[in-house]
């Protein structure tokens, strides 16, 4: 269909240009009569047409716009112009091409017997370009998530999603990412790859921070003699950053009287200067956020009471000795 209208209309509109005298054109012999050239937006596009001595007349057109005629410019667009080389060539240069340029180029040549048209179709291609990707958000653990990143290109870019750490594998989604059920081993930095194998792919990135309760993951009881510094450790994990509080049995501990509380981060670090009996026993470690608070016993003990560094129940070896007698009868060793 386009072929016949290229024909049927455009042919009789040249050759009443080209029966205009005036056109200096004195060459063109053509390029295959139908053809296909690629290009980038940006780039310079140079559409061949070459001919012969035989020819008279000339022109370019593009769709309902005649370019040139012969050697005279019918259009105002300062980015197109002529390519002559000696007397064999007339092809049709356009710089920075935009989308808008794609579509049919017809030269069209005048002989002394007839006229003839060869159609070469421009096709513009576009580099990926990320338009719009979610902002950086924070989310409760267990919430769903979808994570969206449009781009546009020619031809439409193919859109891939990673999660950067640890692993940086690739995830399961497109435009749109979805995650059910957040996890707080699925927060950190996604990737948004946008490519189409026109130019470099376009990535953009979404940090996702994952809020989730405290848990308490270590904790450091202290073996101290009496006159000794003794030093208990509470660590803990939760987004956002805990807040931390030392109990002795019911009572809130503070920087004072020979006690000094440090936090750093997600640790926690109880001292007790010049430690006396009445210091010895159970301390707890609270840490809260607002969604959520965990404690755990540490202990204070005197050496010699059998209590490990990891704030298991205190055992003597007395009483060590008196289960070992016992197992010895029961079992006549």
């Amino acid at each position: 269909m386009q072929h016949f209208w290229v024909h049927g209309v455009w042919i009789p509109v040249v050759a009443f240009l080209l029966g205009f005298q005036g056109f200096p054109v004195r060459s063109v012999d053509m390029q295959r009569p139908s053809d296909n050239i690629t290009i980038r937006q940006g780039d310079t596009a140079v559409i061949r047409c070459y001919v012969d001595d035989k020819v008279s007349k000339a022109a370019w057109l593009n769709r309902s716009n005649i370019i040139f005629a012969g050697q005279d410019k019918w259009s105002l667009d300062p980015r197109v112009d002529l390519v002559t080389k000696g007397q064999l060539e007339y092809s049709l240069r356009i710089q920075k091409v935009d989308v808008f340029d794609e579509g049919p180029y017809i030269c069209s040549i005048q002989t002394k017997q007839q006229s003839k048209t060869s159609q070469v179709y421009l096709i513009v291609q576009v580099p990926a370009n990320i338009y719009k990707v979610t902002e950086d958000l924070t989310v409760n653990e267990g919430a769903n998530v979808t994570l969206s990143c449009l781009a546009s290109g020619r031809p439409d870019p193919a859109i891939n999603w990673r999660l950067l750490n640890p692993s940086a594998e690739p995830l399961d989604g497109e435009e749109y990412l979805d995650i059910t059920g957040i996890m707080r081993n699925q927060a950190g930095r996604y990737e948004c790859k946008a490519s189409n194998d026109v130019a470099t792919p376009d990535v953009k990135y979404v940090n996702v921070v994952v809020n989730y309760p405290p848990t308490i993951k270590k904790t450091q009881s202290s073996e101290t003699p009496v006159g000794r510094m003794g030093t208990l450790q509470c660590d803990a994990t939760a987004v956002p950053t805990p807040e931390f509080e030392w109990y002795r049995d019911e009572k809130r501990l503070s920087n004072a009287q020979g006690v000094n509380i440090q936090i750093i981060g997600t640790n926690t670090i109880l001292m007790v200067a010049n430690v006396t009996e009445e210091d010895y026993g159970n301390y707890t470690c609270v840490a809260s956020n607002r969604l959520g608070v965990q404690n755990a016993s540490v202990f204070l003990y005197r050496p010699g009471t059998g209590r490990d560094i990891n704030g298991s129940a205190p055992v003597s070896q007395s009483l060590w000795l008196l289960l070992a007698c016992f197992a010895c009868l029961f079992f006549k060793c």
